[in-house]
């Protein structure tokens, strides 16, 4: 890397100013498109995966938000590649490219209503699309900014990437709130919904025209000019001494424990207080938008003071506090967000008994029936509703000791069902309607959610900077790109489908957290064992590289 190094020109301020503004704005838009999915889940379940069973269409849809999210890490290696051999801009204007045209498209199919099962597939197909573009775009604009960046502010100017995430999350709920607030509540629901997705075409001009502006990269086009960039960054990443260590620990230490923080932290609180708290999908949206606003400042502050302290520090910090808060958080947040619901489960327990008492929420894809006990607990878990299975020959359902008959035609009509069972429960306080908590009430939740972005800011806002140095120049865009991928795809992407399983299996609202907590506390060990403390270092400082050669084949 010597000869690359004094080939690099030092950006000026505008330049660094400018970089800094057209790849975060980029990095908006692009996560805009890819979180406009999760933010408007309930509608696209509507339109697009229609089911009598509501907690098998909730699924479904977060089954196609995984599924672009198992594609990322493919998008990591093609997209790796082009970046270490082609350069960091030219990837980046691919990636945000094909983003914006396949979020354009999700709004322009028809629903299942007119074409049938062709619609989920083709959504499906384009969210393969969106998590390939994901794949490149994140690891191009994090290692642009680095490498323009003087090492004692890098985690500080990588931060502002960090908060872009977040910046993207925010600007899909303030698109869907200004789209309800124009278009009337029956329209949104029928078309409406598909305007901030069509909204992705002008958003991709946006950041095509900003980023054209950029210049390569000073560190690849030093490395280019002195002909040391990889022949095969993908074989290099796996092969380059020490490398596999740093993947492992970039993979759970760092991107398990980042991606599974940040997406409890909004996309579990969004989907927890919409659906099974029944707050009003309004108020939820303006206080996540609230709350996710100020909490991007965190990010720019957890990155600068690792520039400081190190980038291991706030990790193990935000680590631990998660472990110790979480559950506490998302009790208490319940217990602000519908009060009577958790009164009422509290005072007037849910007893369910009977023969063959599991709930499998996919036995329809499968044309399986399930036992009436099993859509009786399919219908609580729906409802939000807390509960606990007793063994016994017959079926039955008590609140608080009383016994709720079941009328034989609740087991053949899911509507039956619902109505049923929520107007005997709501009879012993049980609260099914929309909420809207009192201001004290919603001020409470929106600091609740601040303290779950400050984690979030913690694990997350000097992880661009970290996983620069991490890695040689060479093979940076593959080696950090995949292992972030990877644990960003399947480890955080997968979360919400995980989390929504595992709450249908128990009945519990809150047991999807331990799938939180496992990955976290793994990625807790992990990050203490192979992270190094201290000041921050480049990796020529912090590695004994290899003698500079041919490149690898």
């Amino acid at each position: 890397m010597a000869a690359a190094e004094g080939l690099q020109r030092e950006p000026t301020e505008k330049e660094i100013r400018l970089v800094i503004a057209a790849s975060s704005a980029g990095t908006i838009f692009e996560w805009y498109d890819f979180f406009i999915y999760g933010t408007l889940a309930g509608l696209i379940g509507a339109a697009f995966f229609p089911s009598g069973n509501e907690t098998l269409q909730i699924l479904l849809v977060w089954a196609g938000f995984a599924v672009g999210f198992g594609f990322r890490p493919l998008g990591a290696i093609l997209f790796g590649y082009l970046g270490d051999r082609l350069g960091r801009k030219y990837t980046f204007l691919v990636t945000v490219t094909l983003m914006g045209i396949a979020t354009a498209g999700v709004g322009m199919i028809p629903s299942a209503a007119s074409i049938g099962l062709a619609a989920p597939i083709i959504v499906i197909c384009l969210r393969i699309l969106q998590g390939l573009a994901l794949g490149g775009e994140y690891g191009g604009a994090a290692i642009y900014v680095a490498e323009h960046a003087p090492p004692e502010k890098r985690g500080f100017y990588t931060s502002f990437i960090q908060a872009s995430v977040v910046g993207g999350f925010v600007l899909s709920i303030l698109v869907v709130l200004a789209c309800r607030a124009v278009i009337p509540a029956e329209e949104f629901a029928e078309w409406g919904w598909r305007v901030p997705f069509l909204l992705s075409i002008a958003l991709l001009g946006i950041s095509l025209w900003m980023r054209l502006k950029l210049s390569e990269s000073p560190v690849f086009q030093a490395m280019k000019e002195a002909g040391e960039t990889s022949a095969n960054p993908f074989k290099e990443s796996l092969t380059y001494p020490g490398n596999p260590k740093r993947i492992f620990v970039a993979l759970f230490g760092i991107t398990g424990v980042l991606t599974t923080i940040w997406y409890t932290a909004f996309f579990s609180s969004l989907s927890f207080l919409r659906r099974d708290m029944r707050v009003d999908e309004s108020t939820v949206e303006w206080i996540l938008l609230i709350a996710g606003f100020i909490s991007m400042s965190f990010y720019l502050i957890v990155g600068k003071w690792s520039d400081r302290v190190g980038r291991k520090k706030p990790i193990i910090i935000g680590a631990i506090a998660t472990l110790a808060l979480l559950f506490p958080i998302f009790w208490t947040m319940g217990s602000l967000a519908n009060p009577g619901l958790a009164r009422a489960a509290s005072e007037n327990p849910v007893v369910v008994t009977g023969q063959q008492c599991t709930t499998d929420p996919f036995a329809e894809l499968f044309d399986e029936e399930q036992t009436g006990c099993g859509k009786v607990l399919e219908t609580l878990t729906a409802s939000g509703v807390a509960y606990s299975v007793e063994p016994g020959a017959d079926l039955a359902l008590t609140v608080g000791g009383e016994p709720v008959a079941i009328e034989a035609g609740w087991l053949e009509d899911a509507a039956a069902r619902r109505d049923g069972i929520q107007s005997a429960l709501g009879e012993s306080g049980f609260d099914f309607a929309k909420q809207t908590p009192p201001m004290a009430n919603i001020l409470g939740i929106g600091a609740l959610i601040l303290v779950m972005g400050m984690l979030s800011a913690l694990t997350y806002g000097s992880v661009a900077a970290l996983l620069t140095e991490m890695f040689p120049a060479r093979i940076r865009y593959s080696s950090m790109s995949i292992p972030y991928h990877i644990g960003a795809g399947y480890l955080g992407g997968f979360l919400p489908l995980i989390a929504g399983i595992i709450v249908a299996r128990t009945g519990d609202v809150y047991a999807g957290l331990w799938y939180t907590m496992a990955v976290v506390g793994f990625g807790l060990l992990v990050a203490w064992w192979g992270l190094s403390g201290g000041p921050p270092r480049d990796f020529e400082d912090s590695h004994q590289a290899p003698p500079t050669g041919p490149a690898i084949p």
